[in-house]
Parts: structure tokens; C-alpha cells; sequence
């Protein structure tokens, strides 16, 4: 299974939600593959703790040479072996195999030629038969590419293959105006799909919105604030759950909900049990929020047509 994982901006927590769902799928058994698609910023290796490819793999080997031809294979690093942080370093027992395709260091945004999407739908098929869950992370916003993937979801020979799309927002208002717009404009997801060959309506159902950092206004977390900031976060918690539902980012298109957690705002990391139940400086809320996330991945229950 492809799973696609755009937003509206950068800073939504797209990268370390996905990074920690992807664990999380790892850890209930899964064989799963991350592809670093931020192709103007490929650092999702800081987030798995790899300090060799934190900004990118070095040496012209990682996806931007892949797609420009240079190399025949992009790198590929197995995250329980190579990880630098001890709490990754070594498979648990029932685990599924953890790999990470990372971008190239010191590279930016390219166009995609039509070159490049027959190599982009070659990549796709071999790794879909390998891993169970393969999560391409993509640059924010209108990206090229974002429309390399929507155009290579669109080709014929990955019609059989099934993909998911996960577009994350903030929970602020100014992210719900965003996300709506990024997949609902004029210029958004759903059109551009729909002019490259997708079929609107098999699209739109396999499309789900994640709102990060959520504040709930009931957390125990809150009780130090006054009343009146209580009263204020509940009456724009209900502002933005009418906002979302006209803009169509709402409750019926909503697969998952990341509360804010002190962890993710100090250090975008992968949250462990031993972070919550050892050391107790994440919320086990947050971590739940994470398995949930992961399990629906591959729960087709959660993408019935809406």
C-alpha cells in the first residue's frame, strides 16, 4: 500500500506524525518504507535519529539522483540497525522491517519529466511488493513533487496498486482555510488528480485529512489557566470544528487528531513507550494517537466512501 503525505504548509508536523505512525505500523508487525519526497528539505533522517542523513545521504545516492538518473537504486538504510539512538537500535520481537529512502543533501525542487514519473511508478511497484506500508512524505504546499506522485498514482501500471492520501493541518484557522484550498481549490489535489487521469470520485474517498497539534480544552494539562482561557480554547475549538465542516476538512473526511504534546513542539522525534512510561516526558495520549493512526493505515473501514 501507497500512502501519500502532503499539507498545506510546512510546520504542520507532517514529517514526525508520519515518522511516528510508520513506527508505530512497524511495531504492530508491519514491513514499512519511508520515502523522503521534501525534496527541498530532506531531513527526515533527523527525525529516526540517522546523523549521517539527517539533512539528506550524501555522495549523489539518495532519491533526487535516483529520479535525475544518476544512480540505478536510491540508498536505502535499515532504521533498527542504523539508527544513533539507542531506543531505535535493534528490531523488537513481532516487529516488521523499518527502511528509509532519504533525499540528497544540498539539492532543491526539480520538475519532473516524463522520465522521471515512469521512474517514480517503477520505484512504487517494486517497494509495494516488498512493504506492506510504503509512506511517501512530500514537500508542502503545490510542489512539484506532488504533482510527480499524482501523476504517477494516475498511470496505468499502478492501477492494481492501492494509495491513500493523508493531507495534515494544523488546528488553527488559518491551516483549515489552507488545507481546504490545497485539496479542494481550483488548483488543488482533487483537480490536478482529475486532469492527470484520477478518478474523481475513487480519489476523493481515498483522501483523509490529520489535524496536529490539537489542544484539548478538558486536558488535565489545562489546569493551571484561567477560566476565562478555558472558556476562550472551548469557544475556538467549536469555531473550528464549524469552520472545518463547511471547508470540507471536517469530521467526515478526518482519519486522525495528534494532540499537542511538549515532545513534538521542543524536538520532532519518534515518540517510544520507554518516552512516555520510563522518562514520562511524552503523553501517553499522544503515542495512542499514533498507534490509531498507524492501524488505520490498513483498516478499510476508515476509507469507506463518505
Amino acid at each position: 500500500m501507497l500512502v501519500l503525505a502532503a499539507s498545506d504548509k510546512g510546520g504542520t508536523g507532517r514529517s514526525v506524525s508520519s515518522g511516528n505512525a510508520l513506527y508505530r505500523s512497524a511495531l504492530q508487525g508491519n514491513d514499512v518504507c519511508y520515502l523522503d519526497f521534501d525534496f527541498g528539505s530532506p531531513t527526515s533522517g533527523a527525525i529516526f535519529d540517522l546523523v549521517s542523513v539527517e539533512r539528506g545521504t550524501k555522495g549523489g545516492r539518495g532519491l533526487h539522483s535516483f529520479f535525475q538518473g544518476v544512480v540505478g537504486e536510491p540508498e536505502r538504510l535499515e532504521i533498527w540497525a542504523e539508527s544513533d539512538r539507542r531506543e531505535l537500535r535493534g528490531r523488537p520481537p513481532g516487529a516488521g522491517r523499518m527502511v528509509l529512502l532519504p533525499g540528497d543533501a544540498d539539492s532543491g525542487e526539480f520538475v519532473a519529466t516524463a522520465e522521471m514519473v515512469e521512474r517514480c511508478c517503477s520505484l512504487f511497484l517494486r517497494l509495494e511488493e516488498e512493504f506492506d506500508v510504503c509512506l511517501v512524505d512530500l514537500s508542502a504546499g503545490r510542489s512539484h513533487a506532488l504533482e510527480m506522485v499524482l501523476a504517477a498514482t494516475a498511470h496505468p501500471s499502478l492501477r492494481h496498486v492501492q494509495s491513500r492520501w493523508l493531507v495534515y493541518h494544523r488546528w488553527t484557522r488559518q491551516h483549515v482555510i489552507a488545507a481546504s484550498g490545497l485539496v479542494h481549490g481550483d488548483s488543488g489535489i482533487l483537480a490536478i488528480g482529475q486532469s492527470m487521469g484520477h478518478n474523481p470520485r475513487e480519489f476523493k474517498d481515498s483522501l483523509r485529512f490529520v489535524h496536529t497539534a490539537v489542544v484539548d480544552p478538558d486536558s488535565v494539562e489545562l489546569a493551571g489557566l484561567q477560566a476565562q482561557q478555558v472558556a476562550w480554547l472551548r469557544a475556538c475549538d467549536a469555531s473550528l470544528k464549524d469552520l472545518a465542516g463547511q471547508l470540507r476538512v471536517g469530521r467526515s473526511l478526518l482519519l486522525g487528531s495528534i494532540p499537542l504534546d511538549p515532545v513534538l513542539q521542543w524536538r520532532e522525534q519518534i515518540i517510544t513507550d520507554d518516552d512516555v512510561l520510563m522518562r514520562g516526558i511524552a503523553n501517553a495520549s499522544t503515542r495512542d494517537a499514533f498507534e490509531t493512526l498507524a492501524k488505520k493505515f490498513l483498516d478499510d473501514s476508515a476509507w469507506e466512501p463518505q
